[in-house]
């Protein structure tokens, strides 16, 4: 009889891809040195605008940190509502009770047709004529309802890659279904996901501007504000561009770490 251990997992996912910045591995010189190049410019530029013109980039930077923290706690608590909704959903979607696997399905490719904006408008603005809900919980349930019906199929897909023999094997070692998934499957699974869980966090993290639509003061929103108080429209949106750049750069390559820290393990 086989066991557990002689049945290694797949490291074989279904390629999934999405509009998130390059992950910087060691093994692929051109994008890691890409990204250093992309990362020193944006972080020069950031520090030297305003000390070359102090007016008006100073000022932009005076105005942006609380927008900054509005669009971490934004993007932090969307993404763990959309890891626990993706979760569920992409084991309801592999269950053998059909009913439950039909509605996961049908949500994945209802959400997943409906742009993200439209999503925003409908939760803040068509459901707001029976539930009240104020501009940032409507942006958080928007977009972890969104982004959870992506993180579902990167889900079930990354269980679908574990070999068959590892739920036999369990099985015949006595556990149940459900456990064998819990304790078998699952841990693997996170571990085969996390690069394209990490990519989905710079995606939601970008996609939060679109927050500023519902008057989130977040990053794009203050930068907006200021603009059109003074004017400076070129410079303001050059400084937020470069923020983001910036923080999107660094978070992706803390993901390329965990992915370096899974295949080390992994080995």
């Amino acid at each position: 009889m086989a066991s557990l251990g002689d049945l290694k997992p797949s490291k074989k996912i279904v390629p999934f891809v999405n509009e998130s910045t390059l992950v910087p591995v060691k093994s692929n010189k051109q994008i890691l040195w890409a990204w250093r190049i992309s990362l020193c410019c944006a972080l020069a530029l950031i520090v030297l605008l305003p000390i070359l013109s102090p007016d008006p980039y100073a000022r932009i930077l005076r105005v942006l940190p609380d927008g900054i923290l509005n669009t971490f706690l934004v993007t932090i608590c969307s993404m763990a509502l959309a890891l626990i909704i993706g979760v569920l959903t992409g084991l309801g979607q592999i269950t053998t009770f059909t009913p439950v696997r039909i509605l996961c399905t049908t949500y994945v490719e209802i959400v997943r047709g409906i742009p993200l904006l439209i999503q925003l408008f409908y939760i803040y603005y068509a459901l707001g004529k029976f539930v009240a809900l104020p501009a940032m919980i409507s942006a958080i349930i928007a977009m972890a309802v969104c982004y959870g019906a992506y993180i579902s199929e990167i889900f079930r897909s990354g269980m679908q890659s574990i070999p068959k023999g590892q739920m036999e094997a369990s099985m015949a070692l006595g556990l149940s279904r459900s456990q064998s998934i819990i304790y078998v499957i699952l841990p693997q699974t996170f571990r085969i996901v996390l690069p394209p869980i990490g990519n989905e966090f710079i995606a939601l993290l970008k996609d939060s501007s679109l927050v500023s639509i519902l008057a989130i003061s977040d990053l794009s929103r203050r930068g907006r504000e200021f603009a059109a108080a003074t004017f400076t429209h070129f410079e303001t949106y050059t400084m937020i561009a470069l923020i983001y750049l910036a923080i999107t750069l660094v978070m992706s390559k803390g993901v390329a770490y965990f992915e370096e820290r899974t295949n080390y393990y992994e080995n």
